[in-house]
C-alpha cells in the first residue's frame, strides 16, 4: 500500500484533535523525509495551516533511515527545510558507521544554520552503551553557538553508560545548554527488549539531567502505531510513567512534574516570552478539575477548559461517580 497525502492528513487530523481535548496546544512532530516524493511532509505542511487556529505544529524534517545511509538523504533534508520544515533532524545511531554518524550530524548542523532552523535529533535511541552520538551533538551545539536551539530526543543509551563516562559527558551537556526530550511510555516499552534479566528501563537519566540544570521535557513519541499500539494524546501519561521510572516520587518532584510538559517543553519548542500566564501574553491556558497538580496527576483529572488566544477550543464535563453500597 502506497502512502497518500489524504491518508496522512486524515490520521494526523484525528490525533491532533485527540490531543486538543487533553489541553495540548503545541505539537512538535517528526515527519519522515526519506521519501523521494516527500508525501508526508507535503501533507503536514498543508495541515499546519488548516489547524493553526487551535494547534501550533512544528515540523522536524526527520531522515528515518539516515542522512548518509539513505540515497540522496542530504538532498531530501535540504529540500524539506526549503519547503518549510521548522527543524532539521538526524538519527546518528542508525547510520551505517560511526564515521557516517559524525558526518551526518555535521550536515544537520550545517543545513540548520544555512536556513535558520532549529535542530531536533533522534539521538542514541538504543540500548547500546557504545552509541555515543550525544557527545558529538552537544559539542557541535556548543562550538556553533546554536546551544538551546538544539534538542536531543530519546538519548536512551544514556541509561547504559558507565558512571565514569557520564561524569565526563555531563560537563559538555551543561556547557552546550541543549534540550532533552524523553518519551517515558514508549522508551520503556521499546527499551530492554533484547535483554533477558536484569532488564533495563530504557529511559534516559531524567533525574540526573534535571538536577544538573539541563532542560528536560517529555513527549508521547507515537500514538496508536507499530511502536506504540496505545495512546490518547493525554500528556498526563508520560508524566505519570516518567516520575515512576525516573525515581522522582518525592512530593515536590510530583508537584512540579507538570513542568516536563509545560514550561520545559516551551523552552524546547522555543516559544519565547509569549508562553505562560502573565500580563500582556495571549490568553492561552487550561483549567483542570483538581486543587493542584499532585491531585490532577494522581486522579487523572480531566481538562475542563482549554483556551487559546482567548478562544475556548476544547471543553469537558467530568464524569459523576457513585458508590451504590
Amino acid at each position: 500500500m502506497s502512502l497518500t497525502k489524504k491518508d496522512v492528513m486524515d490520521r494526523v487530523n484525528k490525533v491532533i484533535r485527540m490531543q486538543a481535548t487533553h489541553g495540548v496546544q503545541h505539537v512538535r512532530t517528526h515527519v519522515d523525509i526519506n521519501d523521494p516524493n516527500l508525501t508526508a511532509l507535503e501533507a503536514i505542511l498543508e495541515l499546519r495551516e488548516e489547524v493553526k487556529n487551535f494547534m501550533d505544529i512544528q515540523i522536524v524534517a526527520f531522515p528515518q533511515y539516515g542522512i548518509l545511509s539513505y540515497p540522496k538523504g542530504k538532498e531530501l533534508l535540504e529540500t524539506a527545510l526549503k519547503l518549510g520544515a521548522d527543524a532539521a533532524g538526524a538519527i546518528p545511531h542508525f547510520e551505517f558507521t560511526r564515521e557516517y554518524s559524525v558526518e551526518s550530524l555535521k550536515i544537520c548542523f550545517e543545513l540548520a544554520q544555512k536556513y535558520g532552523k532549529l535542530i531536533d535529533i533522534h539521538c542514541d535511541e538504543i540500548d547500546d552503551e557504545a552509541s555515543r552520538g550525544l557527545e558529538t551533538v552537544a559539542t557541535l551545539a556548543y562550538e556553533t553557538g546554536m546551544k538551546d536551539q538544539v534538542t536531543a530526543s530519546h538519548t536512551t543509551a544514556m541509561h547504559s553508560y558507565n558512571n565514569a563516562y557520564m561524569i565526563r559527558l555531563m560537563r559538555i551537556l551543561k556547557m552546550s545548554n541543549i534540550n532533552f526530550v524523553a518519551n517515558p511510555c514508549v522508551n520503556v516499552h521499546l527499551g530492554g527488549r533484547a535483554d533477558t534479566y536484569p532488564k533495563r528501563r530504557g529511559l534516559t537519566r531524567v533525574k540526573e539531567l534535571t538536577e544538573a540544570g539541563c532542560n528536560v521535557s517529555f513527549g508521547t513519541d507515537d500514538i496508536f502505531d507499530p511502536w506504540n499500539p496505545m495512546g490518547s494524546g493525554n500528556m498526563r501519561d508520560p508524566v505519570y510513567m516518567g516520575i515512576y521510572t525516573g525515581h522522582m516520587m518525592g512530593y515536590e518532584e510530583i508537584l512540579n512534574s507538570y513542568k516536563f510538559v509545560t514550561t520545559n517543553a516551551a523552552k524546547t519548542l522555543h516559544l519565547g516570552d509569549s508562553y505562560g500566564i502573565q500580563e500582556g501574553n495571549p490568553a492561552s491556558f487550561v483549567v483542570m478539575d483538581a486543587k493542584n497538580y499532585h491531585e490532577a496527576l494522581n486522579l487523572d483529572a480531566p481538562v475542563l477548559k482549554s483556551y487559546k488566544d482567548g478562544k475556548l477550543i476544547a471543553s469537558c464535563t467530568p464524569a459523576t461517580r457513585k458508590i451504590l453500597f
